[in-house]
């Protein structure tokens, strides 16, 4: 580990159980927390680029409290997974993810993807319609709304000072994850820290791309969307977005704006997150009586 590790990661570890599923030349890392109810469908939550399952870190806890099975793979190529068999982009992962979600009894599922993983998810219940009942996508890029990026992060490979490298990704959390400077504390450095330091993916182009708002159409099941107000991915161009995923969606449930918050709004704000998701998870939820949709 790059640096001391928070006492949440290491409570949550010591109460999960860690399986693999065949991923290229290696395996793709799951963790899982929570017992499956009678009934109830899996909780599939797939991380963010430069990341791993602790993208959701602080949310694991109270999905479980809720009554969910919650599932965190880390994508091929990040955290503790092997890198995917071809390709270095988020159409490189659908296959390996769908296989995995066969191996581990997990067709169909409550998908959520965070950011890449938002992306990734789109392209998995557009490619496989039996893999989500419900889809939800946290801070997702590939929407086609903004003209060009809207942030610039730093390098920080090449430096050669532990220091340095650390306020470079203070000053990236600042540019891209979080809204509020105050809260790029120690425990957000460390998780960050990890996370980069484990990404073998760089050439990562297709966010960049309408990706998703293509993948939309094609997705039978009920879609939600959830963003931070201040998502650095959007800034003045959450109006465009909103109108976007209305436009595109068939089964849109509801776009959330979630005050106060910035790209990664499940780490910054976790209970108002949580307070916008559960509803959305529910089975009595659909498109006739969302309300925002």
């Amino acid at each position: 580990m790059p640096s001391e590790m928070p006492a949440d990661y290491t409570a949550l570890l010591a109460r999960a159980t860690r399986l693999t599923t065949p991923c290229g030349d290696g395996e793709m890392v799951w963790h899982t927390w929570g017992a499956r109810q009678p009934g109830a469908l899996p909780l599939v939550m797939l991380h963010g680029g430069s990341g791993s399952w602790m993208h959701w870190i602080r949310n694991i806890d109270a999905l479980v409290a809720a009554g969910h099975q919650v599932w965190l793979p880390d994508l091929p190529g990040f955290g503790d997974s092997a890198a995917p068999p071809a390709g270095f982009d988020a159409d490189a992962m659908v296959e390996p993810l769908y296989q995995g979600m066969q191996q581990l009894g997990l067709l169909p599922c409550k998908l959520i993807g965070f950011s890449f993983g938002g992306m990734t998810a789109g392209m998995l219940a557009a490619a496989h319609p039996d893999a989500a009942e419900r889809l939800v996508v946290v801070g997702a890029p590939a929407m086609g709304v903004v003209p060009q990026k809207q942030f610039v992060l730093r390098g920080w490979r090449h430096l050669p000072d532990a220091t340095e490298q650390r306020e470079v990704h203070r000053y990236n959390l600042g540019a891209l994850m979080l809204w509020d400077a105050a809260r790029i504390d120690e425990e957000a450095l460390a998780l960050h820290q990890n996370n980069v330091q484990r990404d073998r993916l760089p050439r990562r182009r297709l966010a960049n791309t309408d990706i998703l708002a293509q993948s939309l159409p094609q997705i039978a099941a009920p879609v939600a969307a959830i963003y931070g107000a201040h998502d650095a991915l959007y800034k003045t161009y959450m109006g465009a977005l909103g109108d976007k995923f209305r436009a595109v969606t068939p089964q849109l449930l509801d776009f959330v704006l979630v005050p106060d918050s910035g790209h990664w709004v499940q780490y910054e704000q976790p209970r108002a997150f949580m307070a916008a998701l559960l509803p959305l998870l529910s089975s009595t939820i659909d498109v006739n009586n969302a309300s925002g949709a």
